[in-house]
């Protein structure tokens, strides 16, 4: 058992050292040393930077440190596209600065899963948008980026089934709800599609997310459509644009016509039922 246990640590040293000393060290001492300050931030006692010691010295003030406290976790997972061809082309765009963007995790087509960003850490990944009331989904969720161009990659089983295993052990670690494993297009639908054609089914048969029952209902006369988009989280601000989100996402057929037919009025009500 200690032969065993010392070829584990050599195996998990090893790989971290090849993080340190490859073709991407240079990027790793970027974030080793934005790490380092974060962490200096983090475990400064008293707080620096933040209200207690910005306030006027007329108004009395002290830091008394609790002994109940966490670090903050995600409650929301965005799935994305990357709309690139390559897992190393999308592994250059979040080492570049100038772009300013990043994601927690990126999933190849092989099923080779990369971590880029730490899970507590805030990414870079979902921009403007809102999901809720939720107007910060980067504060707020893990970011997985997908290896596919968006038009015409098909969805590999290895990389479904990879993406699969790391959403499994972010919802048990993370206590992540079932109605929070969304797209970047529910959130920024005026500005993003992604993932494009891409199978919700599978992970709703999981539990990543919601899908509609086989057996659909007919609303009833007093059903309201914009309502209950709002209900399952999109901003309803600009209609169209959710309705077509919404059909991306689910009906994944006519995405660009804003308008629900009798079906697709099915599905909804079908979906918002599950999130009341």
């Amino acid at each position: 058992m200690k032969i065993k246990s010392t070829l584990t640590f050599l195996l998990i040293a090893g790989l971290f050292a090849s993080c340190s000393t490859g073709k991407y060290a240079a990027t790793e001492k970027i974030y080793k040393k934005k790490a380092k300050e974060f962490s200096k931030e983090y475990g400064a006692n008293p707080v620096v930077n933040q209200a207690i010691m910005k306030l006027p010295a007329s108004i009395e003030k002290e830091w008394i440190a609790s002994t109940n406290f966490g670090m903050r976790k995600p409650n929301y997972v965005v799935i994305h596209h990357t709309a690139q061809d390559s897992l190393g082309q999308t592994i250059r765009t979040f080492h570049s600065e100038k772009a300013g963007v990043s994601a927690h995790y990126v999933v190849g087509r092989t099923g080779k899963v990369v971590q880029m960003v730490n899970d507590y850490y805030r990414a870079h990944h979902a921009g403007l948008g809102k999901w809720g009331n939720d107007m910060d989904l980067n504060s707020s969720s893990i970011g997985i980026e997908l290896d596919n161009n968006g038009t015409t990659d098909p969805w590999t089983d290895v990389q479904i089934n990879a993406l699969m295993e790391l959403l499994s052990y972010l919802k048990v670690k993370y206590n992540i709800p079932q109605a929070n494993f969304i797209g970047h297009m529910d959130l920024a639908p005026t500005r993003k599609n992604d993932p494009s054609r891409f199978p919700w089914k599978n992970l709703a048969d999981r539990g990543f997310g919601y899908w509609y029952d086989e057996y659909l209902e007919t609303p009833p006369l007093d059903f309201n459509p914009k309502l209950a988009l709002r209900i399952i989280g999109y901003d309803v601000k600009n209609l169209d644009a959710a309705i077509k989100a919404f059909k991306q996402h689910y009906i994944q057929n006519n995405v660009n016509v804003a308008l629900l037919n009798d079906q697709d009025l099915k599905i909804l009500y079908s979906i918002y039922k599950k999130v009341l």
